[in-house]
């Protein structure tokens, strides 16, 4: 199985309450709405220097700042959410997931 297979398997919604922790040890990195979480993920995880390099000049890719934390502490967001450890890489999640 190709890594961003493996990577998007490993995928999950999780709540600000749930990542506050990971965001207090300074490991939340945040993408903007329309870069791909799993690209991130799949260039963390092979160490794509040049590729993230590109991502955090443009602040596609960051990480989480004080100000993020004080804006998802007001409005509760829910994350589409991927462990590369240590990183856990966040994207806000636009709407609420249905159950089925």
């Amino acid at each position: 199985m190709a890594n961003q297979e493996k990577l998007n398997l490993e995928t999950g919604v999780i709540a600000w309450s749930d990542l506050v922790r990971h965001f207090a040890r300074g490991v939340v990195i945040k993408v903007v709405e329309g870069r791909d979480l799993v690209e991130v993920a799949d260039a963390m995880a092979r160490d794509d220097t040049e590729l993230m390099r590109s991502w955090l000049s443009d602040k596609s890719v960051a990480r989480a700042s004080d100000d993020d934390a004080r804006d998802w502490s007001a409005r509760e967001p829910d994350f589409w959410c991927v462990v590369t450890a240590p990183w856990v890489l966040v994207q806000e999640y636009s709407e609420k997931p249905t159950v089925h």
